[in-house]
């Protein structure tokens, strides 16, 4: 075992604590305004990137920033090999990146300036990937389908085979759950069981077909049986063992929202149980991403019930 591999486990345990938990969640839930749950969590970690200022959407992005950034200090104690891998968890952003410039090029069209428009303050919701980024550098502010298509056919994210945003979308989500799964043993149930929540969504749920040429991709993560099954109580019985559980009990679309819960919850228990595990291994580091991760998602769904008036809990 490498020094560097003790200073980043260290490191990764020491960075848990940054974690808020379920306590501060249930406070910010049972804020009755945005504005005096954001002072709740100025009071916390989330303080980082959080501001005063900030409204629901602008907070949401400054919690998930503020996990972003404990993935590139974590990656910086870490050997190459292990910073490579919190690298490839943190691909996650460069999804959410595309995302918003998809979504800026739609608001462009739909006003009648066939997406070519000034990046304006939508822009400063971009996440700063710094080594993590792959075809992101490569984009540019006011960058269309088409040429998103083409960045990602020349990546690692490879070929969407479409140039719609419901493609390209399903096709990074899809290689990104691949790249998780190969990256990490102890996050491949993780990535399968997302995969086969996110395949039951886009076939069952919208009641659509997986786009042209992804069916191939899904196949080779679910099985080809998962992926043309005809519901997704069939998905269940075809998926792989390793993603089963994640539609375990889902009978139709409308279970979905309680299987997705239950993925975010078996990610932060797992993520505990590894970081319990004793030695100084890549073990306890993917635990501490998995339970940063699960708490970032926490307070974002206090946050929104805090945008809704305010509740008296949020599910632990």
């Amino acid at each position: 075992m490498t020094a560097a591999w003790v200073a980043g486990t260290t490191r990764a345990r020491a960075l848990v604590r940054r974690a808020v938990g379920p306590p501060v969640a249930r406070r910010l839930a049972a804020a009755p305004s945005v504005r005096e749950a954001v002072e709740i969590l100025l009071e916390t970690p989330y303080a980082h990137d959080v501001r005063a200022s900030h409204d629901l959407a602008q907070a949401q992005h400054a919690v998930l920033a503020t996990l972003l950034w404990h993935l590139r200090v974590l990656a910086g104690w870490l050997p190459r090999d292990g910073a490579e891998t919190i690298r490839v968890f943190a691909r996650w952003f460069e999804i959410a990146n595309v995302d918003e410039l998809l979504a800026r090029h739609a608001a462009a069209s739909r006003d009648g300036r066939d997406g070519a428009h000034a990046p304006g303050p939508e822009a400063s919701r971009s996440f700063t990937l710094g080594a993590a980024a792959t075809v992101w550098p490569r984009l540019r502010p006011d960058a269309g389908p088409a040429e998103i298509r083409a960045a990602l056919a020349a990546s690692r994210w490879r070929d969407p085979g479409e140039d719609d945003r419901r493609t390209i979308q399903l096709s990074m989500r899809l290689s990104w759950a691949a790249q998780v799964a190969g990256a990490a043993e102890e996050a491949a149930p993780w990535a399968l069981g997302g995969a086969a929540l996110l395949v039951a969504a886009a076939r069952h749920a919208e009641d659509r077909p997986l786009p042209r040429g992804l069916e191939d991709r899904a196949a080779a993560l679910l099985g080809r049986r998962a992926v043309t099954a005809p519901s997704i109580a069939d998905m269940h019985q075809a998926v792989p063992a390793a993603a089963r559980w994640a539609l375990a009990d889902v009978t139709g679309p409308d279970d979905l929202w309680r299987a997705e819960n239950r993925w975010w919850d078996r990610l932060e228990r797992d993520g505990y149980a590894l970081l319990a595990g004793s030695g100084f291994a890549p073990g306890p580091v993917i635990g501490a991403v998995a339970v940063l991760a699960a708490d970032a998602h926490r307070v974002n769904a206090a946050l929104e019930l805090a945008a809704r008036g305010g509740e008296a809990h949020v599910p632990a």
